[in-house]
């Protein structure tokens, strides 16, 4: 999908739609963790489509993510007003071999940092929610804000986790008529 960096802040920040970010932030690893559970490691692994990423991908895209937002939040709270430099997410899962890694570690991985997040974001005052920090290719970054695009960021990769799931269960059907 080619879209600018501000389209894309609008359609991960339109997931949202009333919704808490952060009670889905804390919701997020127990939810994408029952959606795969029991789930065979051949869907895990599966691309929906030519260069599209699987359910195994996801999860550790999900999980180096979060270490890019934890680092985020660190440097705006350590120096606000700081550059925060983009990511070419899929330089990162080729590098870091995204679809060779095991979901379930991936799983545990974000959700360990999840709760580091979480437990800073608890901490802090009313008024470091609106420091920001200066993304590369989208501008300035609340803390306020990068916690509402998270929260879209997991709903968006929850609803391709979804439909990869639902066409696994389609094509099973198939198979046994």
């Amino acid at each position: 999908m080619n879209e600018s960096p501000q389209q894309y802040t609008q359609r991960m920040v339109g997931h949202l739609e009333g919704k808490d970010p952060l009670k889905l932030q804390a919701t997020a690893p127990d939810r994408f963790a029952r959606m795969i559970r029991n789930t065979p490691a051949s869907l895990l692994r599966k691309s929906p489509a030519p260069g599209k990423w699987s359910i195994a991908e996801i999860l550790a895209h999900l999980a180096d993510t979060e270490i890019v937002v934890g680092y985020r939040l660190r440097s705006i709270l350590g120096a606000p007003g700081t550059p925060l430099p983009g990511f070419n997410q899929d330089a990162w899962a080729a590098t870091m071999e995204y679809s060779n890694r095991k979901p379930q570690d991936s799983l545990r991985h974000f959700r360990a940092i999840r709760e580091a997040n979480l437990a800073l974001l608890k901490r802090i005052k009313p008024e470091q929610w609106k420091h920001f920090g200066v993304h590369s290719e989208r501008g300035e970054e609340s803390i306020e804000f990068i916690v509402r695009l998270i929260a879209g960021h997991d709903l968006n990769h929850g609803a391709q986790i979804e439909a990869i799931l639902n066409s696994g269960k389609k094509s099973r059907k198939a198979k046994r008529k």
